[in-house]
């Protein structure tokens, strides 16, 4: 008779950051629910804790953790991860989550938005890289997971800004995992490239639209003709979170319906 596998994430200790909703909200649910503890941060302090306390009422234990964190704020990375890695006894994966979006052709998009979206979605990846690193390094074989977009590969004018910092997400996972492979450590570094998902950045366009005119827009260039849902990416954090992925890295795992093919 077989013993049971233990769960894929057990032993992981995982910073996730925009975690008060949509990827974040699910990939720390899908970690806790395998096994991991959780540290959950977001500009919305109070969304981040009840998404924790939801994970802690499920497990029925404390797993998991919050806090407020600005993402392009350094200070505040040193800080929040010291906490996390304090309340969960160390740091094995780190989640680069947080992000906005931006609408904007070249000629129309203002500096001071380009610097925003630059700030929040490229800088607060390096950020986060550049300092949860010696805490991953202490815990090997160790995750960083960075959720880019399909928009790194298939551009639209109108996301001048979105479309140049995801491309520039996929290229600085890239770099971080082969600095670590330079380095002879044992931490992978992978990208995540969803298509539209079923989160709260399609919610505008239910609202403008309707549910069923909104998803055939936006999803008329997706062959599989269907948005993702949340634990589409969650399980995908799951298997480049554990141990399962320990020969992935520097990879490119898309979740599009098959989007990128046509």
């Amino acid at each position: 008779m077989t013993s049971a596998l233990p769960p894929r994430a057990a032993g992981k200790r995982a910073f996730v950051t925009g975690a008060a909703s949509g990827l974040g909200a699910a990939s720390a649910r899908m970690l806790a629910r395998h096994g991991a503890r959780v540290f959950l941060t977001d500009v919305n302090g109070e969304g981040a804790a009840a998404v924790a306390a939801e994970i802690n009422h499920e497990a029925g234990a404390t797993v998991a953790w919050s806090a407020v964190q600005d993402v392009s704020d350094e200070a505040a990375w040193e800080r929040t991860l010291a906490d996390a890695a304090k309340a969960m006894g160390g740091l094995s994966v780190l989640v680069n989550n947080a992000g906005i979006g931006s609408l904007g052709g070249v000629e129309n998009i203002a500096l001071k938005e380009w610097h925003r979206v630059m700030a929040v979605n490229v800088d607060s990846v390096m950020l986060g890289c550049k300092y949860a690193l010696p805490y991953l390094r202490d815990a090997q074989p160790a995750s960083i997971v960075n959720i880019s977009s399909l928009a790194a590969f298939k551009i639209d004018p109108d996301y001048t800004a979105y479309n140049t910092s995801k491309a520039a997400v996929a290229v600085l996972t890239k770099s971080v995992a082969m600095d670590c492979t330079r380095q002879k450590i044992d931490v992978r570094c992978n990208s995540i490239h969803p298509a539209f998902i079923r989160t709260g950045i399609v919610k505008p366009f239910f609202d403008k639209l309707g549910e069923e005119e909104a998803t055939k827009k936006l999803t008329r260039g997706i062959p599989m003709h269907r948005l993702g849902e949340p634990d589409d990416v969650a399980y995908a954090v799951l298997y480049l979170a554990s141990d399962e992925s320990r020969y992935v890295t520097a990879a490119e795992l898309v979740i599009d319906g098959g989007a990128r093919a046509v």
